[in-house]
């Protein structure tokens, strides 16, 4: 694909992503209703560049094109966000996963269930509706929800390691999961002192509205 194309084809992407954003933003200041206890720490957020795209897609045996990105790739847009506690990421996904314009692709949860070198987060593909004059379409945007313990350990994984060929590559695998194990009792150690963080569910109607009584009378069309 060319710039041209590359370009007009990322757009819809980006502006999925730009609402995802100001969603997170309405989020922050309104989950626990208090200004001073915010879930979120910061966001990252990026739209996948041309040329790992096109990288991307040439190691999963396509060829680089506009359709092939479209219907192979769901991670061109990508939003990061780095919380406070382990709560606070349930309690955001639990929130985006109620909105009900919103399509939820993916949901993959590595803090229930670590990758065996370490690895934690809470991962999300979200289906966000784009509105246009000839309609509207979703674009996926991948998002991660990291503690700051989570965010720190695959940051110095990657610098330390990544697409790197290291004679002690196995020791130092070792090594690192053990730093992730430590990272983790240390953020234990943080929530034990955490007194928010807790959402209640959506209160239910205290009873439904009674059935019509059956009068036998003929219905009028």
């Amino acid at each position: 694909m060319n710039d041209e194309e590359y370009y007009n084809f990322v757009r819809p992407y980006a502006d999925a992503m730009q609402m995802l954003l100001t969603r997170l933003d309405v989020l922050n200041h309104n989950l626990y209703g208090k200004s001073d206890s915010r879930p979120i720490h910061y966001i990252q957020n990026r739209i996948k560049k041309k040329k790992s795209l096109e990288e991307k897609l040439i190691r999963r045996g396509k060829e680089p094109t506009v359709d092939n990105a479209k219907d192979y790739l769901q991670d061109i847009a990508g939003v990061r966000i780095i919380c406070y506690f382990v709560d606070d990421i349930y309690n955001l996904a639990k929130s985006l996963k109620r909105q009900a314009d919103l399509i939820v692709i993916r949901e993959q949860d590595y803090i229930k269930a670590p990758k065996p070198n370490g690895y934690r987060s809470y991962h999300l593909i979200v289906g966000v509706p784009v509105y246009c004059m000839d309609g509207m379409e979703y674009f996926p945007v991948e998002v991660q929800l990291r503690t700051l313990s989570m965010d720190f350990w695959p940051s110095m994984e990657h610098r330390i390691s990544y697409k790197k060929e290291r004679a002690d590559k196995e020791e130092l695998t070792t090594e690192l999961l053990g730093y992730a194990n430590q990272l983790q009792e240390i953020e234990k150690s943080f929530e034990s002192h955490n007194e928010i963080g807790k959402l209640k569910e959506p209160e239910k109607p205290e009873k439904e509205l009674a059935e019509p009584e059956n009068t036998d009378s003929p219905i009028i069309s």
